[in-house]
């Protein structure tokens, strides 16, 4: 899962300086355009077969705005500031940290944060659970990172997600502290390994966050048209089905 930090990810949107494209704009431009990591899964990839369920979802956001869907990969600083995109999805649904890169938000559309796994062999049934001298995997900076820490318990630093699963499925670690979709992820392409997921941070507002699409400085037809989308892919299941492909629950935003 080669997907940047989402606050990094804001911070180089924000100094694209790139001009927004309104609805009317888009719609004769004949594309909605996203920004995307090309290695990614299960969030977004490069692949004709399995793009990620964030490519999945925007395609279907854009045939309801009756246009293409592009892709702009990214997966550095420069690319990022080079980049040219309407929209980015699982922007954390937080209105004032948006604006100040210059992004607004459409309705929140899923429910995310982050979660504990550890294997099957596993004991555990809580965070508490956990032996002193167990080791969980962390994201480098992450809050799940300071908050495990605060709590004294001993933690492994990781830079991506997918590194973290698996040294959890070698041993090296006790516990992994991940996004929901990762744990899935890693259980359907790994069948046998039944990483199971326990409480752990359920109740840590800090850990827990709504998901929206991220548009670069909308009108609001762009926005509207958004919404409404959502709302439809939500009404006919079409959300929950693209994260089922996933092994990712879809969880009502809260």
């Amino acid at each position: 899962m080669r997907q940047a930090v989402f606050v990094s990810l804001l911070i180089l949107l924000g100094a694209t300086g790139a001009s927004a494209r309104s609805l009317e704009a888009i719609r004769t431009r004949g594309a909605l355009t996203l920004c995307a990591h090309p290695n990614a899964l299960p969030f977004a990839s490069k692949r004709d077969v399995d793009p990620g369920f964030q490519v999945e979802i925007a395609r279907e956001l854009a045939k309801q705005l009756k246009v293409a869907l592009e892709q702009h990969w990214v997966v550095n600083s420069f690319q990022y500031r080079r980049a040219d995109c309407d929209i980015i999805m699982d922007a954390i649904a937080n209105p004032a940290a948006l604006a100040e890169v210059g992004l607004r938000m459409s309705r929140p559309y899923q429910r995310s944060g982050v979660a504990l796994a550890v294997r099957a062999d596993s004991g555990a049934a809580s965070l508490a659970d956990l032996r002193p001298g167990q080791r969980v995997g962390v994201q480098v900076g992450s809050i799940a990172s300071m908050t495990l820490s605060k709590r004294g318990v001993k933690t492994s630093p990781f830079v991506f997600e997918d590194e973290i699963m698996d040294a959890l499925a070698k041993k090296e670690i006790d516990a992994a502290a991940v996004t929901p979709a990762a744990i899935g992820w890693f259980n359907q392409v790994h069948p046998d390994a039944h990483v199971r997921r326990i409480p752990a941070f359920e109740d840590d507002p800090d850990l827990n966050w709504n998901v929206a699409v991220g548009m670069v400085s909308p009108d609001e037809k762009l926005r509207q048209g958004l919404d409404a989308a959502l709302e439809a892919l939500l009404a006919d299941g079409t959300l929950a089905r693209i994260y089922a492909h996933y092994n990712v629950e879809w969880r009502s935003p809260e």
